[in-house]
C-alpha cells in the first residue's frame, strides 16, 4: 500500500503550466483503479522541478511500491493513492473528498458555453465535458453498466426547457448548507451535520467548494423548500427532511432503486458546478 508520509504539495493555484503532467497522471491512475492494464505514458516522469513536478514524481514512486498481486490489493492501493494525489493537488479537491468521499454524491464542474446554462448542466450530467481546471470529479457511476440503459445514470434529467419548473434560486448561505447536508446519509443517519462536533469544519469545506465559483455565482436547487424561500434552513431539516423535484431515473437497475435526491447547481459566466446527493435502496 502507498505511504502517506510527507508527500509534496503542488501549488494551490494549479496554474495551467502545471496541468499537463497532473492531468495525465490523474487519468492514468483512474484507469488503473478501474482495472485497465495500461503502460505508463512515455515522458510522464520527465516533468521535474518544483511544485507539480515534485508531486508527480512522488506519486509515481508510491505507485511503483504498490504490490501487483493479489489484484484486489493492487486496485485498492491505486484507489488510495489516487485519492491522496487528488487531495494534494489543490484545496478544492481536498474539500470535495473530505465532504463526499464516503457518501453517494455526484460532484462535477463543466464549462459554460450557452446562454441557457441548463444545456451546460445537461452536458455535465451526461459526462460529455471535462472539468475546465482538471480538478476532481466524484462520480461512482461513471463506469456503471446501467449507463447502457440510462446514459446519464443515475440521472434521468428533464429537457433544458423544463429546468425552470424544477429548480429554485438559493442564496449563498443556503447553498453552503445544502452542500453541507449532502455529507449525510439519506437513511439512518447517526449524526446529522447540525449535531456533529465538526459542524464548522463541514461548513468550511462547503464554502471552499463554492468559493471556486466566485462572488457573482448564482445558485439553484431542486429542493421544494426553496420554492417559497431562497434561504431554507437545510441544516435544521437535514438530508432526511428535505424534499425535492426528482432528477433521477425511476428504472430499477442492478438491484438498486433510486428514490431520493438533492441537487445544487452553481452558475457563473465561465462554469457550471453540479452537486447531487442520492438516496438508494
Amino acid at each position: 500500500m502507498p505511504s502517506s508520509t510527507d508527500p509534496p504539495a503542488a501549488p494551490s493555484s494549479d496554474p495551467s503550466a502545471d496541468r499537463p503532467a497532473l492531468d495525465l497522471l490523474d487519468a492514468y491512475l483512474e484507469a488503473r483503479w478501474d482495472g485497465r492494464d495500461l503502460p505508463l505514458p512515455e515522458g510522464m516522469a520527465d516533468d521535474g522541478g518544483d511544485g507539480a513536478g515534485e508531486l508527480v514524481h512522488w506519486a509515481l514512486g508510491q505507485f511503483g511500491s504498490i504490490p501487483c498481486r493479489p489484484r484486489e490489493v493492487f486496485v485498492r492501493g491505486v484507489g488510495s493513492l489516487l485519492t491522496e494525489f487528488r487531495s494534494r493537488r489543490c484545496p478544492w479537491n481536498a474539500a470535495a473528498l473530505r465532504l463526499f468521499g464516503d457518501v453517494y454524491v455526484f460532484a462535477a464542474t463543466g464549462p459554460r458555453r450557452h446562454e441557457d446554462w441548463a444545456r451546460d448542466v445537461l452536458a455535465v450530467l451526461h459526462r460529455a465535458v471535462p472539468d475546465p481546471r482538471g480538478w476532481v470529479r466524484l462520480d461512482c457511476d461513471r463506469n456503471n453498466a446501467a449507463r447502457h440503459v440510462v446514459p446519464a445514470y443515475p440521472f434521468e434529467p428533464p429537457a433544458a426547457s423544463e429546468f425552470p419548473d424544477r429548480l429554485y434560486r438559493l442564496e449563498r448561505d443556503a447553498a453552503v448548507a445544502a452542500l453541507a447536508v449532502m455529507a449525510e446519509e439519506w437513511q439512518s443517519e447517526p449524526a446529522p451535520v447540525r449535531s456533529r462536533p465538526d459542524r464548522d469544519a463541514v461548513l468550511a469545506d462547503a464554502r471552499t467548494l463554492l468559493d471556486r465559483y466566485g462572488p457573482t455565482a448564482r445558485y439553484w436547487t431542486n429542493a421544494t423548500a426553496a420554492a417559497s424561500d431562497p434561504a431554507p434552513d437545510f441544516l435544521a431539516a437535514g438530508l432526511q427532511g428535505t424534499r425535492s423535484h426528482g432528477f433521477i431515473t425511476s428504472e430499477y437497475l442492478g438491484g438498486i432503486d433510486l428514490l431520493e435526491d438533492l441537487g445544487l447547481i452553481a452558475v457563473t459566466d465561465d462554469e457550471v458546478g453540479v452537486f447531487w446527493s442520492f438516496g438508494a435502496y
